[in-house]
């Protein structure tokens, strides 16, 4: 979608939230301040845990006192121990619904927001209104079940199981709850494993972006990395005519090209490495071209420096079609064995297609060289190749073979 759809939907969610932390207090009843409480109640201003919000003197606004203070200080009251009578469950049972609902609608519109505090706020709201539900048959405080419905709904959420357990910890400094968080996690991530994925996965197969799992797929055994190349490729020649760089420039998304020796440059034809679509625009831009099908290495490297092959910062970069050559200089040749790299990773075509998508990922590659056993042109894949990748939208101009 367009950026004036995001900021339109950007604007109905801060509507719908402002109204629902301005409005939603409205609903609850006025509390008497409790008795035991040091701190001021009720209190005028942004600080305090006891909102007025058009409550007479000595009284407080339960809702008002969650909606209107920070998620830090929400969260901290809802844990908080010897408050059971503080907020009453419907007043527990609007924030959950209220925080459940906009963080549903919030999360994954073009806005600077996270999903963990909004996850802890919500769980510690189950927790304790199941606490306070319970209360009758149990000694159980309210704050020690709203720790684990915080738990419960980070595991069920982002699937993080150790992490979460050291950060409820360091949060409570109580280490005596440490068997049962960790069993309501491994509940919760139990039960979440058993119907989808983490929601951070969702996001990405949601938004379509290409993304390799962490351990290869069970049907990836029984294929060889042979089996997922795709034709045609594009090769170089050590020294290529410009035409034919033009052309495969303009008509294909490759960010890599083989390069292959061919006779009188070699005995055979054989591998020479790859070079990048980037270095081949700044040969063109610098017209470091020949008549004649020569080798002109030093004259290359003296020619451009280093700096004009760094990459770009955040602009787009150059373009082969901000590159203007005449018609006489499509015909010369250049050279490209000075930008060309000689030690690219490979395998051969017979390897395992699972060992090679955990080679490929792990090493962070963006291009991996297939080569047959026989002496022949070698063959590229990227994650493109891979089956459940090919539709991905934001790749869709890229190579594939």
């Amino acid at each position: 979608k367009g950026p004036r759809c995001k900021i339109l939907l950007t604007c109905i969610i801060s509507i719908i939230t402002s109204c629902c932390s301005y409005g939603l207090p409205w609903l609850a009843t006025c509390t008497p301040c409790p008795s035991n409480v040091k701190e001021e109640c009720p209190t005028i201003g942004r600080s305090g845990n006891f909102k007025n919000f058009q409550c007479p003197a000595g009284q407080y606004n339960d809702l008002a006192s969650l909606f209107l203070n920070t998620n830090d200080d929400a969260i901290r009251n809802l844990f908080s121990t010897g408050t059971d009578t503080e907020y009453s469950i419907s007043t527990i049972l609007l924030f959950f619904s209220a925080i459940y609902g906009l963080g549903l609608i919030t999360y994954g519109a073009a806005v600077p927001c996270g999903l963990f505090i909004p996850v802890i706020l919500a769980g510690a709201s189950y927790g304790r209104l199941v606490g306070t539900l319970i209360g009758g048959i149990t000694d159980l405080d309210p704050g020690f079940f709203a720790l684990l419905g915080a738990a419960s709904f980070l595991g069920g959420t982002m699937r993080m199981t150790v992490s979460v357990c050291v950060i409820l910890l360091e949060l409570t400094n109580n280490l005596l709850m440490l068997p049962l968080v960790m069993l309501v996690l491994l509940i919760s991530k139990t039960v979440a494993d058993a119907f989808n994925h983490g929601v951070y996965d969702q996001i990405v197969r949601m938004k379509g972006l290409p993304y390799l799992e962490a351990h290869a797929e069970p049907y990836m055994k029984h294929l060889a990395a042979g089996d997922v190349v795709s034709a045609p490729l594009i090769t170089f020649s050590g020294v290529e005519k410009v035409s034919e760089i033009v052309h495969a420039l303009r008509f294909s998304g490759h960010n890599a090209f083989p390069v292959v020796n061919e006779p009188p440059f070699s005995e055979a034809p054989e591998l020479c490495g790859l070079v990048l679509r980037s270095h081949l625009l700044v040969l063109l831009k610098a017209r470091l071209f020949k008549r004649d099908r020569v080798v002109s290495r030093n004259e290359i490297s003296r020619k451009i420096g280093a700096f004009e092959f760094a990459k770009p910062g955040s602009g787009k970069g150059l373009r082969i079609e901000d590159i203007d050559i005449s018609d006489e200089e499509m015909e010369m040749y250049v050279d490209l064995h000075p930008v060309t790299n000689t030690s690219p990773y490979t395998v051969v075509e017979t390897m395992s297609l699972a060992k090679a998508v955990v080679l490929f990922r792990q090493l962070g590659l963006r291009h991996l060289c297939v080569i047959p056993k026989t002496p022949a042109v070698s063959r590229q894949f990227t994650y493109l190749t891979f089956p459940h990748l090919l539709d991905a939208p934001h790749f869709s101009t890229y190579f594939s073979s």
